[in-house]
């Protein structure tokens, strides 16, 4: 059915209880408004109302949504019904890697212009990179198991090592931390150095040798990420982070 054409007045059954407000009815009701239907807006105020009227209308879930004499169904099937993409549990994508990488970017042009009052200079690059590397490290951190089984996936060294799958978001952290503070980068600078270039050679073999098609621990063992040249990009940062502090510290002349 064409939306464009349909009758302008919606029908909504939704969940709308004392001890559960469901937020995919709230999400029907606001895209039906906000494409100019006129909502009638029904509340399932029981787990009674709602099993008699899903077992009524032969449904698995609610909200459901009715237009004309057509039912569109839920949240999900009123997406497709205006014509929005409808994302499913196994569909990647690289959304939180552009969000991490955007405001990284965003916080380094604030610090370097709070610091030397320009975002134009050196700094602003080193605290990308090193924001960045926290960022990573924080969404890994969250559930360090599912990152760790994740990551057993590709790493060469965790495969051999498994502990490494567990100290690797931790090592990221500390040299992402110390290389924001410009401190202590005897550490920092192998430590990133080391887990960079384990992770680059591992990707690379991983996607570009064996042509394997997996997703990426970057960002936490939840993401849906694809494994390859993110991960690639995430590795190489951390090499060029290492290498140019290193020279800018031990060998500033």
């Amino acid at each position: 059915m064409n939306a464009q054409n349909s009758d302008r007045t919606a029908i909504l059954y939704r969940m709308v209880m004392p001890d559960h407000l469901c937020p995919f009815g709230l999400k029907s009701k606001d895209l039906l408004e906000r494409h100019g239907f006129t909502v009638e807006d029904h509340h399932l105020e029981t787990r009674e109302q709602t099993e008699a009227f899903k077992q009524k209308h032969d449904v698995e879930t609610t909200p459901q949504t009715f237009i004309g004499t057509d039912r569109i169904g839920g949240h999900d099937a009123l997406r497709a019904y205006f014509g929005k993409a409808v994302k499913t549990d196994e569909d990647t994508s690289y959304e939180p890697v552009i969000a991490i990488f955007l405001v990284a970017a965003l916080m380094a042009l604030a610090v370097t212009w709070f610091v030397f009052g320009t975002v134009f200079n050196m700094r602003v690059v080193e605290w990308f990179i090193s924001i960045s590397m926290c960022i990573l490290a924080i969404q890994k951190l969250q559930d360090v198991e599912a990152f760790s089984t994740m990551f057993l996936n590709y790493d060469l060294l965790a495969r051999r090592w498994v502990r490494y799958a567990y100290l690797y978001p931790f090592g990221e952290a500390l040299a992402g931390i110390l290389m924001i503070a410009g401190a202590l980068i005897w550490i920092a600078a192998p430590v990133a150095l080391f887990i960079g270039t384990v992770g680059a050679v591992s990707v690379f073999k991983a996607v570009y040798i064996d042509k394997r098609s997996l997703k990426c621990a970057c960002v936490g063992g939840s993401s849906n990420v694809p494994l390859g040249f993110v991960s690639l990009t995430e590795n190489i940062m951390m090499i060029v982070m290492a290498l140019w502090m290193s020279y800018r510290v031990f060998w500033p002349n």
